[in-house]
């Protein structure tokens, strides 16, 4: 396996460990949520921080989950050529994607809200509520692990295309170890 095979199955490994793990907080979503709504209409008692925590669960949950589902080939996808293209053209769709589009877009997210999640990091930035998460900080560093998770995949997507155009050229022989995550379009 090249090296440049081990760093895209590294981090294909990372986003799939992240994802499911992060996958676990639709689970904890739902029990708090029932808890608050038992909560309020049978007790007629309220929580701020259970209600929010939902919040900061459901942004973990679809912010760092990304890189997972894009590893999976869950994102839309606009599928007017790519369906009945040849694996060498979705390989050079996949790359050119990767390089036009989703790094720039991860670079812009990360450049514009590193102030943002910075200033809120000096301050300890915590709820507005008395009794709300003093944690916003925490929540606004989610941006950043997205814009990340989400670029590294990238990374690995271009070079698993890059891999397969060399593949399709006559130049390299596939790895018969090599793991292509299933549901990705293109991978059979």
């Amino acid at each position: 396996m090249t090296s440049l095979q081990r760093l895209a199955q590294g981090i294909d490994t990372l986003n799939d460990v992240v994802g499911k793990a992060a996958a676990w907080t639709a689970l904890a979503m739902v029990l708090i949520q029932f808890i608050v709504v038992v909560m309020r209409y049978v007790f007629g008692l309220g929580s701020i921080m259970m209600q929010e925590s939902v919040v900061y669960l459901h942004a973990v949950l679809f912010m760092v989950g990304a890189g997972y589902t894009l590893l999976h080939g869950g994102h839309v996808r606009v599928d007017v050529f790519y369906r009945e293209a040849s694996e060498r053209w979705k390989a050079w769709i996949d790359l050119a994607g990767v390089f036009v589009f989703l790094l720039p877009v991860c670079l812009l997210v990360w450049w514009f809200s590193f102030p943002y999640v910075e200033n809120s990091w000096k301050v300890f930035e915590g709820s507005k509520e008395t009794s709300g998460i003093q944690g916003v900080f925490l929540l606004k560093s989610v941006i950043l692990a997205f814009a990340f998770l989400v670029a590294i995949q990238g990374v690995s997507m271009a070079i698993r295309s890059f891999l397969r155009l060399l593949r399709l050229a006559g130049v390299v022989t596939p790895d018969p170890g090599t793991r292509r995550p299933a549901g990705r379009p293109g991978s059979r």
